[in-house]
């Protein structure tokens, strides 16, 4: 397991092929939770700063879908200004409002997997913490060498920056 590293409020560290991903919201659990469990409110944040998020499919049960597509809105990104990303969740299980488990993948338009590209189980855990919200997100890979690509592709920069944009939501929508 590799230390902890503690940066933009996040905390991380490896297990072999799983990333974990702490951070703490300034919100209370059930409005954490339906940041991620409501389409409405997840395509007012999802996504790194920059991108705006269309929700083409979203069945919030278990193996229900959620297809989505991110879009650069940002011109100062450069090259990725006009950059579409399609994802494809499949959710698994579903414990409100402490936890959520799916799988996903890179997807095309049509909700197909993108080959070579990895798919993630991802297991979030919603605790209360002093009054606040500690996510928990456990990212399991199918190898320590997947992993490390998604790491060197700046999953966890990425991270820091879709989470200051639901910590920006969620003090909106308080």
């Amino acid at each position: 397991m590799s230390e902890n590293k503690v940066s933009n409020n996040l905390k991380t560290k490896v297990d072999g092929r799983v990333l974990i991903i702490e951070r703490i919201f300034d919100a209370p659990r059930d409005l954490v939770f339906k940041a991620y469990s409501e389409p409405e409110h997840l395509a007012n944040w999802w996504g790194p700063s920059g991108w705006q998020t269309e929700n083409r499919q979203f069945e919030f049960k278990p193996n229900g879908v959620w297809h989505y597509c991110m879009r650069c809105t940002d011109k100062n990104q450069g090259d990725f200004y006009g950059q579409e990303s399609w994802g494809k969740a499949v959710y698994h299980e579903i414990v409100v409002p402490e936890k959520i488990v799916y799988t996903d993948s890179f997807a095309d338009e049509e909700g197909n997997a993108v080959g070579d590209m990895p798919k993630m189980l991802i297991t979030m855990e919603f605790e209360k913490h002093e009054g606040k919200t500690k996510l928990i997100t456990r990212t399991q890979f199918a190898s320590v060498e997947t992993l490390q690509q998604i790491m060197e592709m700046g999953v966890v920069e990425g991270t820091a920056s879709q989470y200051s944009c639901l910590d920006d939501y969620l003090k909106e929508i308080q």
